[in-house]
């Protein structure tokens, strides 16, 4: 009787054996390509920060045809302004002003130059996420029909600004103009940290062709 139980119990068992080393293989096998994709994130998101770190403005600022601001954060709409008085471009498009902006609605000292510069000055009112930018832009460009433009929007968002307008406007000469807001040298405190690590997951996406999952889904306008 004994030896017709166990005759009958082993291939149970075995299957059992069986199913729980397969299970054991599945889970090491998605451990390592979540650890190989952790990997590569942290070796693409080096390489994004080190790009921050070491880009620089353009000194002389060659002339364009054209600069556009993407509104979000300090100082973008006062360089913007300044490279228009100075005269690095004829025409100046502030793309992501939001609804109802008006010329004088920047701070006195803008809003002085922007008054002076009006016939020069475009406001776009509908962007909400940096792919709008790059439509709006596109825009723009297309109805001015310029060949280059100077772009300036904080250090942290030119990368992907630069994407999602190449995108759009695959033959147009982009100039890149960035607003310092990372300490230089590192030393980038959590905030800090988070929103670089967020701008490098939502650059990701753009490259992937995801740039509207990262629009709609989740980018706050920059």
């Amino acid at each position: 009787m004994r030896d017709a139980w166990s005759r009958n119990r082993r291939p149970r068992f075995g299957r059992r054996a069986r199913g729980r080393r397969w299970v054991g293989r599945m889970i090491g096998w998605m451990l390592g390509v979540v650890g190989l994709a952790l990997l590569a994130w942290a070796v693409g998101f080096g390489w994004f920060y080190d790009h921050i770190e070491h880009e620089r403005r353009v000194l002389p600022m060659p002339h364009a045809d054209g600069i556009v601001v993407l509104t979000g954060g300090r100082g973008r709409v006062e360089r913007g302004l300044e490279l228009l008085m100075a005269g690095a471009a004829p025409r100046l498009l502030i793309s992501g002003a939001g609804p109802g902006t008006h010329l004088g609605d920047f701070t006195p000292r803008d809003g002085i130059d922007a008054v002076s510069k009006a016939a020069a000055i475009s406001l776009g009112h509908r962007a909400t996420t940096t792919r709008g930018n790059a439509r709006e832009t596109a825009r723009w460009v297309m109805r001015h029909h310029l060949h280059s433009v100077i772009v300036v929007t904080a250090d942290y968002h030119m990368v992907r600004a630069l994407a999602e307008l190449h995108r759009h406007l695959p033959g147009l000469r982009l100039i890149a103009d960035p607003v310092r807001r990372l300490p230089r040298g590192g030393g980038l405190d959590g905030r800090q940290l988070r929103l670089v690590a967020a701008e490098y997951t939502k650059f990701l996406l753009v490259r992937c062709g995801l740039g509207g999952f990262a629009a709609h889904h989740i980018e706050g306008h920059l």
